[in-house]
């Protein structure tokens, strides 16, 4: 797990725009799954629409928040959750203990590429017909992982970004770092140095898979960082929170 269920993340600084919409939304798939997501619009959208991909908990306080934030900086951002399929439609409506593993794991082991996929792409659907055509996706962890995977070109992204995403092979599933011939999107990567899940090994081995397949990127690694650095609690990394923010919103504000 990446974020406890109290967590927030850190604010990027002033708010320019008051926000528009904050709401919940449930989306339909091609193949008919109905699936939450959370909507935030800025009044004025001055950026790249937003999407964001949570950790392995789905659509929890935190992404919620994470949008509004994006939003508040002229980012139309929506989240979405992946357990539609498994666990229904609402996720406010989920047990407590959903956010546990023993309980979230059979729902995870269910997830397969092209249902993810089906619902990343009914999600950038919806958001493009709210705010701008062109939308990076913005992950973490779990998500980070996902976000990676959405710079093939099937996705028509300007870019993605991902923090502390693992790389590699999970029980033989390929990870972004076996699938970099497939990337062309520009990807941010963002790092904790002293992640105990994602070893320095397995960040060089996707850096080399990108810079073999063309894939233009940018990786960051903050030392002494935690997995999880990018949260309001994290006082002792706010630094790494902050220079974190700038990137992304400069990544965000890159000419396309």
């Amino acid at each position: 797990m990446c974020y406890d269920p109290d967590a927030a993340p850190p604010a990027p600084g002033p708010a320019p725009w008051p926000l528009a919409e904050a709401t919940p939304l449930t989306l339909t798939s091609a193949d008919g799954t109905r699936f939450g997501a959370f909507l935030a619009r800025p009044e004025v959208a001055t950026g790249v629409g937003v999407l964001v991909l949570p950790d392995n908990r789905g659509l929890s306080p935190f992404y919620r928040q994470t949008a509004a934030r994006l939003a508040e900086q002229g980012h139309p951002a929506l989240v979405l959750d992946y357990y539609g399929r498994t666990a229904g439609a609402f996720p406010e409506k989920r047990p407590a203990e959903f956010g546990e593993l023993p309980d979230l794991l059979p729902h995870l082991l269910a997830l397969t590429p092209d249902g993810l996929d089906a619902d990343i792409t009914a999600a950038l659907e919806r958001l493009r017909a709210v705010g701008p055509a062109e939308v990076v996706a913005l992950g973490f962890c779990f998500g980070g992982r996902q976000a990676f995977r959405t710079a093939a070109p099937r996705f028509g992204l300007a870019g993605a970004v991902g923090f502390y995403g693992y790389p590699d092979v999970i029980h033989g599933a390929p990870g972004p770092t076996q699938l970099a011939a497939e990337l062309t999107a520009p990807v941010l990567a963002l790092w904790g140095g002293a992640d105990e899940h994602i070893p320095a090994a397995a960040v060089e081995a996707f850096d080399a898979a990108l810079t073999a397949a063309g894939c233009p990127h940018t990786f960051v690694t903050y030392p002494g960082a935690p997995h999880n650095f990018f949260e309001l609690a994290a006082v002792d990394h706010a630094d790494a929170a902050r220079d974190a923010w700038q990137r992304l919103l400069g990544f965000l504000a890159r000419p396309r």
